[in-house]
């Protein structure tokens, strides 16, 4: 099955009441231990690509590697899509290079000039086979080149919606319901602890994602900021020579209900790092006289692959539906 767009899978998606993951990928043991996980739940899969891994990694190989995961896996459908498009040409160079979906996100930028961008990148997209994304609203955080402050954060206005969709023919919408980029979404003032000192964050505004919902009957929503921050992970961390005082991500069964609603695309990225860190940290830990990549990349690559798992059953729902 060669690469595929996201059209049909959100369209599935909506009608079943799960998400689709979207995982951000920069090099090989993550794009493996994902698709594998895929691959053994049978479930459709977005393996996307931030500006900063393309510079990272390169463009090139990054398609190659997303590829050679198809090629392996050809019993699923994967999607290769771009995140966080910061402009026309990064989208076009995308479009152009091999991928089947990309974002633009203007966001950032007044009403109508987010409306403008976006149109001028659907435009050439379309004309190419390409989907596209949107967003309306800015999160907070800090992802590769995007950094909002809590203070230029806002969520979605529902009212903006229908006439952005209307004006701009974007395939899907990226929304602010309270997610966060990054694994420090919050202060410790912005949330409460529970009964064990742990934090819990404030709970996402599923009112706006309803509103959103009933004004685009049927429209693909997406969330991003989406990571959960696997404590074991934060643990593994500080234990081994890390320190990540207070991180603390989005509470899974929130992710699940939003699954349930208009969500068909939850984007899921610092998980996996920290994943791939704490076991690579705990590796030298237990073994300092070990220098063969190979020897620490595979069990990292392995407890991705095990998480991945874990957010497509027990998660987004999507185990399955390829």
């Amino acid at each position: 099955m060669p690469l595929v767009t996201t059209k049909e899978m959100f369209r599935k998606a909506y009608d079943g009441g799960y998400a689709v993951g979207a995982f951000n990928v920069n090099n090989m043991e993550i794009v493996q231990g994902i698709t594998e996980a895929a691959r053994e739940v049978h479930a459709p899969m977005i393996l996307q690509v931030s500006k900063g891994a393309r510079a990272y990694a390169n463009h090139t190989y990054l398609v190659k590697l997303v590829e050679a995961a198809v090629i392996e896996c050809p019993e699923i459908p994967i999607a290769l899509h771009l995140d966080h498009g910061p402009d026309f040409e990064t989208c076009k160079s995308c479009i152009d290079g091999g991928f089947t979906s990309v974002m633009i996100d203007a966001s950032s930028k007044p009403f109508e000039e987010n409306i403008e961008i976006t149109r001028r990148v659907v435009e050439y997209a379309h004309d190419h086979g390409v989907v596209v994304e949107a967003e309306l609203g800015a999160l907070a955080g800090i992802e590769d080149d995007v950094k909002v402050s809590a203070e230029e954060s806002h969520y979605t206005h529902p009212e903006e919606v229908e006439e952005f969709v209307s004006k701009t023919g974007c395939d899907s919408l990226a929304i602010a319901i309270g997610t966060s980029h990054g694994a420090y979404k919050f202060t410790a003032e912005q949330c409460t602890r529970n009964e064990k000192g742990e934090l819990v964050p404030p709970p996402l505004r599923f009112d706006i994602l309803e509103e959103v919902s009933k004004r685009l009957p049927g429209f693909p929503i997406v969330l991003h900021g989406s990571s959960s921050v696997p404590q074991e992970y934060v643990k593994m961390i500080n234990e081994n020579g890390g320190k990540m005082p207070d991180a603390v991500g989005i509470p899974e069964e929130q992710l699940r209900q939003a699954a349930r609603l208009a969500v068909c695309k939850i984007n899921i990225d610092s998980d996996l790092r920290l994943a791939m860190t704490g076991t690579i940290r705990q590796f030298f830990t237990e073994h300092p006289d070990k220098f063969d990549p190979r020897e620490y990349l595979k069990p990292a690559r392995a407890n991705i692959k095990e998480l991945v798992k874990h957010k497509l059953i027990d998660v987004l729902g999507c185990d399955g539906k390829a």
